[in-house]
């Protein structure tokens, strides 16, 4: 199996370091509000990941963080908490935001039948283990301490620029961040920030910690962690200090997967991870998907439009996770109708032929460059492209009754593989006498009838298709 490695900008074979075991860690969301469409192609790249490498032979551990704490709105160190800006915009607690944001987001990886993580982790449930990791850095000499924070010295860690190409001698103060004048260099980050002082700006979320600002005593001011620690902490806690993968969206280059590296790299002395994968943006009229923009939609939002899940999920890999997507209603139009094109087709094992059709070595080598296209770098458009040629060939010549068998575990494999559900159960013996019926109405040209029995066999929730060999259904 092969995957593009930011960090080497190279396609590379998949060399796990524990035999077929595959350790996982991918950036998940930040429970301040609902997850957009854009996010959910993230989500969705990342769980057809999980599924290739389990088609692929390997068994996959994989972490997931909730980002309930200490994201910043400039995604950097400056601004309000996320949560903090939930909480004032709902007249909430931020503790209570975090809890419904997770369950709608819980909810939306149901919806597209996403395959839940091996471990779910809460930055507010691993504070200890933050709060450790800095004392490490701190031991090690990688920090200081100024008014709002604990920050870590970039300067200290050689090779810092290195993953993201970062040009530190041009980065200008305000390119990445507003400039703190307290900090040493533009690319320090804060490990932990102290809580405001002003009794109008208390967090929900702060925590007792071993820093305080310089001149107050030890312990004298409550604070929250940075959000960059928070995944170094809870991946290396769970998959190891190097781990085999580590994934998330092309915006996390530059800061959030740097900051990663060097503070994990920092403590241990070893590689943090030896893959990485980046999503690339969604757009939707020429523009990046983003909250700030306002133009992005729920899943619930398409699905209460009629758009099925399978539809959004077949729009979604319709397109590599490298390349710059675009979302829109008219291509969501056109998955659902791919959907039920797929779905015809799966029916068709239920209506084989007995002369000709499709052969069970000519359906495996259909899957086989299926399950190859996957294991080059997740290439799903050209699996759809395969997937589309194969229903061409069936909707021609049909299925020969020597490849039901294998052409049902076939579909099962679809499923397993591209997380979609095809609807392959026979429909009752009352429903194919009323086909074999409309039949002989059309033989007999009774236009009427034959309507009428269409009509009802839609009510059923079945569509019929005439053609030159007879009538073949569909589950709609």
């Amino acid at each position: 199996m092969k995957l593009y490695n930011t960090l080497t900008r190279a396609t590379e074979t998949l060399a796990p370091l524990t035999a077929q075991q595959v350790t996982m860690y991918t950036c998940g969301p930040t429970v301040y509000d609902y997850a957009h469409i854009g996010h959910w192609y993230t989500y969705v790249r990342w769980d057809m990941l999980v599924r290739t490498l389990k088609i692929s032979g390997f068994t996959p551990n994989w972490v997931m963080n909730i980002t309930d704490v200490g994201h910043l709105v400039s995604d950097a160190d400056d601004g309000e908490d996320k949560l903090e800006k939930g909480a004032r915009r709902e007249g909430k607690s931020a503790w209570e935001v975090a809890e419904f944001y997770t369950s709608d987001f819980l909810e939306g990886m149901h919806l597209l039948n996403i395959t839940a993580p091996d471990m779910l982790t809460k930055a507010t449930e691993h504070i200890a283990e933050q709060i450790a990791m800095i004392k490490v850095l701190e031991a090690k000499g990688y920090t200081y301490i100024i008014d709002d924070g604990v920050y870590y010295d970039t300067t200290k860690f050689e090779g810092y620029a290195n993953f993201a190409r970062l040009d530190l001698d041009d980065l200008q103060a305000g390119a990445r961040v507003e400039f703190n004048t307290q900090k040493r260099n533009v690319s320090d980050f804060a490990l932990w920030k102290f809580s405001p002082i002003d009794s109008e700006q208390q967090r929900d979320m702060q925590w007792d910690s071993p820093w305080s600002p310089p001149g107050t005593s030890a312990g004298s001011r409550k604070g929250f962690p940075g959000w960059h620690i928070e995944c170094s902490a809870m991946a290396m806690k769970y998959l190891g200090e190097t781990i085999d993968i580590h994934a998330g969206g092309i915006d996390h280059i530059q800061i959030h997967h740097t900051n990663e590296i060097a503070q994990s790299e920092a403590v241990t002395g070893k590689r943090f991870a030896n893959i990485w994968l980046h999503s690339n943006h969604v757009m939707v009229e020429g523009e990046k998907i983003s909250k700030s923009l306002g133009n992005g939609v729920r899943i619930q939002d398409l699905l209460e439009r009629g758009i099925p899940a399978g539809a959004i999920r077949l729009h979604i890999l319709e397109s590599n996770y490298r390349s710059q997507s675009k979302f829109s209603t008219d291509g969501l139009v056109a998955a659902t109708q791919r959907l039920s094109g797929y779905r015809a087709m799966a029916a068709r094992g239920w209506q084989c032929v007995t002369d000709g059709g499709l052969s069970p070595k000519e359906l495996l080598n259909y899957q086989q460059d299926m399950l190859h296209a996957l294991q080059d770098d997740l290439n799903t458009p050209k699996v759809l492209f395969e997937l589309s040629a194969l229903e061409t060939a069936i909707d021609i010549d049909g299925i020969n009754i020597e490849c039901q068998k294998a052409f049902f575990a076939f579909i099962s494999w679809l499923k397993q593989a591209l997380g979609i559900e095809l609807l392959v159960n026979d429909i009752p013996e009352e429903l194919r006498a009323m086909i074999i019926e409309r039949e002989r109405a059309r033989s007999n040209k009774d236009w009427a009838k034959s309507d009428r029995l269409r009509d009802e066999l839609s009510g059923q929730g079945i569509t019929v298709k005439d053609t030159a060999s007879g009538t073949i259904w569909h589950w709609q």
